[in-house]
């Protein structure tokens, strides 16, 4: 579905991504995990267009995407989720989910989708005419990641939904990702600090240092391997 080809990312003259090749299958659940700065975010920006690749071509779905503007190639079916969740604080959550859904024309499944992400997150249907910004950290991703849906991606990019929260809210941010995979049959894109959940919840994962991939396996490998349990999982 999407293939990162040698990709090489700067901000001036400061190379944040090296030669980075990753591919992600249909239906899969695949993370990228790293230290801060390792150049993860970058990778996420690069492939939504809004830090675009100097060299190395990135496709999805067998088209080139490498030179597309961001609102061309979430028109094609990618959706981020920014770090920091950046929704709208101003703007209640029901406006907020009708942005997510601004390309979009098919009312009747417009609703829909909406009862949906009201079924996945009860507190954002109690919350729906609140503005953005007086909710609660784990209320803002719940909506960031509901922004997000409500454009039907085929390909969710997420990046660090897990920060700042509490851990019970991470857990159940984390169960919802799953359960977006599994029922809505979205291929997802995780990138995230918490290894440890995210390579439980993946099929595979990438490991990233200094903007170069490392290593890659399964989930579950990479979980039993030591570099990777010493690194990230502090076992």
């Amino acid at each position: 579905m999407l293939k990162l080809d040698n990709i090489n990312t700067f901000y001036g003259k400061i190379q944040a991504l090296k030669n980075v090749c990753i591919e992600v299958s249909e239906g899969e659940i695949i993370t990228l995990i790293g230290a801060n700065g390792a150049g993860k975010s970058t990778t996420l920006m690069s492939i939504s267009g809004i830090v675009p690749a100097r060299t190395g071509k990135i496709y999805f779905e067998g088209q080139e995407i490498s030179s597309l503007e961001p609102d061309q190639i979430v028109g094609l079916g990618i959706s981020q989720v920014p770090e920091g969740r950046r929704i709208f604080p101003n703007l209640t959550v029901r406006e907020n989910l009708d942005l997510g859904a601004f390309l979009r024309k098919d009312k009747a499944a417009i609703h829909k989708d909406l009862d949906m992400v009201f079924e996945l997150f009860p507190i954002l249907a109690q919350r729906r005419h609140q503005a953005g910004g007086t909710l609660s950290g784990g209320e803002q991703q719940m909506l960031a990641i509901s922004r997000a849906i409500m454009g039907r991606p085929r390909l969710l990019l997420l990046d660090e939904p897990s920060l700042g929260l509490a851990p019970l809210i991470v857990q159940q941010i984390f169960d919802i990702i799953t359960q977006i995979n599994q029922e809505n049959r979205t291929t997802i894109f995780l990138v995230e600090q918490n290894a440890y959940l995210a390579l439980k919840i993946a099929h595979r994962g990438y490991v990233m240092e200094n903007g170069s991939v490392t290593l890659s396996d399964t989930g579950e490998n990479l979980m039993k391997n030591e570099e990777v349990k010493n690194a990230y999982l502090g076992v």
